[in-house]
């Protein structure tokens, strides 16, 4: 067992009566490199210092799998499982959460194979030893917001990267965005797979359109209020980091401007009937949320985010995420987790400081990677500090 002790510090959200969602106790079984830990954790930010490939984004990575998706490094299920492993191995994280509203149990992982079966790319989840009906209703329980150095790329690549970007701050804010996501995407794929199939009953595909007609606009909604939400509190915020300004671009949250939403999931129902082969011959719906983008432009410049340097996108990043901790404390009576990989080594001296000293004033929980300890002196006697070294913790 690694454990270790920091000085208490009372965080300027204690005195709001926030609270924040903490990992109290973390366990993993062949995940990436841990075959097996047990890691308890006190109150206070938790810095994690090694050299590159010793396991550090491996445990934040499964920290990240305590909410819904593929966690931050979006990979295949059975590709998370330790190499070397048992062939029916699957690898598993179990947490003991604490938070404002109660502690609570979360386990998940990948399914088990069958008898003489392979393992199936499934994930299962359990929530203080009941099976949860599915990964989005951890949305329900837990709140963890991250930034890895592969998004510095997020302002210059495709839009998928910034949707899924988007839907994690809305997450926090609307637990029930999970929901609709993942009913959305459900009747997209049986929608696609009917009509690619060449034989199906209208009426039954006409359903399947109507459901996500309701879903997909309920989506865009959603995304609309967090960014109005979220646009609001980086107006009001301070400091060294850049001003965001957001935006959402796609056919219904531009619909949504203009009619109220049933008469735009009309709207939506009736274009995708018309659009039937198209999207047969494409493979997919070619119009809806899931094709919808978050723009971002640096304020102060009125310049978009990907005409901005490389620093100042990574301030850009950073500056939301807070904005997006402060609105769900606000909003949910809790501060969310956060997952910063390596963040620390991109920013200069006083940006590293706001950045510790923002940390501090929400009182949140937040797990810090580096190769070099002494960029998170200031943090020394706030948290935990942890030296990682082949897939061991010592601390």
């Amino acid at each position: 067992m690694n454990s270790g002790t920091g000085r208490a510090v009372r965080p300027a959200a204690a005195d709001a009566g926030l609270g924040a969602l903490a990992v109290r106790r973390l366990l993993l079984t062949d995940f990436r490199c841990y075959a097996g830990l047990r890691l308890d954790i006190a109150a206070g930010p938790v810095v994690l210092t090694g050299g590159n490939g010793a396991g550090k984004t491996n445990l934040l990575e499964a920290i990240s799998f305590l909410s819904p998706g593929r966690g931050l490094r979006r990979a295949r299920l059975t590709e998370v499982t330790r190499r070397g492993a048992a062939p029916a191995a699957a690898w598993a994280v179990h947490a003991a959460l604490a938070g404002p509203r109660g502690d609570c149990e979360i386990g998940t992982g990948l399914a088990p194979a069958e008898a003489g079966g392979d393992i199936a790319e499934r994930r299962l989840v359990r929530l203080d030893g009941a099976a949860a009906t599915g990964p989005s209703q951890l949305a329900e329980v837990a709140s963890v917001v991250w930034l890895t150095p592969q998004m510095d790329r997020l302002f210059s690549e495709g839009a998928a990267g910034r949707r899924r970007f988007l839907d994690r701050l809305v997450f926090g804010l609307d637990p029930g965005h999970a929901r609709r996501v993942a009913a959305y995407e459900k009747a997209m794929r049986e929608r696609t797979r009917l009509l690619q199939s060449g034989r199906f009953d209208p009426a039954w595909v006409g359903a399947l359109e109507g459901t996500m007609a309701e879903w997909g606009v309920a989506v865009a909604a959603a995304r609309r209020d967090a960014i109005a939400r979220l646009g609001a509190a980086l107006e009001a915020a301070s400091g060294p980091f850049p001003r965001a300004r957001l935006g959402v671009e796609g056919l219904l949250e531009r619909w949504l401007d203009e009619a109220p939403a049933l008469a735009v999931e009309d709207r939506y129902r009736e274009r995708l009937a018309e659009r039937r082969g198209r999207d047969a011959e494409a493979g997919g719906a070619g119009e809806g949320p899931h094709r919808s983008d978050l723009r971002v432009a640096h304020a102060a410049k009125d310049m978009p985010a990907e005409l901005c340097s490389t620093g100042e996108q990574k301030a850009l990043l950073i500056a939301i995420v807070l904005a997006n901790a402060r609105l769900q404390a606000a909003r949910r009576a809790a501060v969310p987790i956060l997952l910063l990989d390596e963040v620390a080594a991109h920013l200069d001296a006083a940006r590293r400081a706001a950045l510790f000293e923002a940390i501090g004033a929400l009182g949140a929980q937040a797990w810090l990677t580096g190769t070099d300890v002494s960029l998170f002196e200031a943090l020394q006697g706030q948290g935990q500090f942890f030296t990682v070294r082949d897939g061991r913790l010592i601390g």
